[in-house]
């Protein structure tokens, strides 16, 4: 059984590579964006502020993760990974439940690519609907927060699924 925790800014391919993994393998995708955008369009965004709906929506994300790796099911949390915080969480829940710990980031260090990307795919109320500035995506690519051991996978997400996928898979059998 594994918990794999995503990573990379938005529009990186987190969503894309993670509904593969799930395809392969049978796991459960938790996905940020779905959680976050039902709470924001329930409340009304003139209601609940986009900061005060993220951290509800973790806690949300937290215990349906320990609830489905509670019952043997491979979990995957398809989020962006800035905060300490997120690791600890996941290697924690990792540890309760006898889960092997991983870890995924999708790099891609092309602002106009993923500016792109993020202009032509279907939004979600709670996604960016474009990078902001040069400086803060610069900021967000170099500080995703990884673990403290070597045992995680980088792929070039600017690359074909097909050119990696195989390579992520190969990780999380082992």
């Amino acid at each position: 059984m594994f918990f794999l925790q995503m990573s990379g800014f938005p529009g990186s391919g987190k969503s894309t590579l993670s509904r593969m993994i799930s395809q392969m393998t049978g796991a459960i995708v938790i996905d940020h964006d779905i959680v976050k955008s039902a709470l924001l369009e329930s409340f009304g965004v003139d209601h609940i502020d986009t900061r005060t709906a993220g951290k509800i929506s973790y806690n949300i994300e937290w215990a349906l993760i320990d609830f489905h790796l509670s019952q043997g099911h491979d979990v995957i949390l398809d989020s962006p990974c800035l905060y300490v915080e997120m690791v600890e969480k996941g290697t924690d829940l990792s540890k309760k439940h006898h889960a092997k710990y991983k870890y995924v980031e999708c790099y891609l260090n092309d602002m106009q690519e993923i500016d792109n990307r993020l202009k032509n795919r279907e939004r979600m109320i709670s996604q960016i609907q474009h990078v902001e500035s040069e400086k803060s995506f610069k900021e967000w690519v170099e500080n995703s927060k990884k673990p403290s051991d070597s045992h995680y996978v980088i792929v070039d997400s600017g690359q074909p699924l097909d050119s990696y996928i195989n390579e992520v898979i190969h990780y999380l059998k082992n």
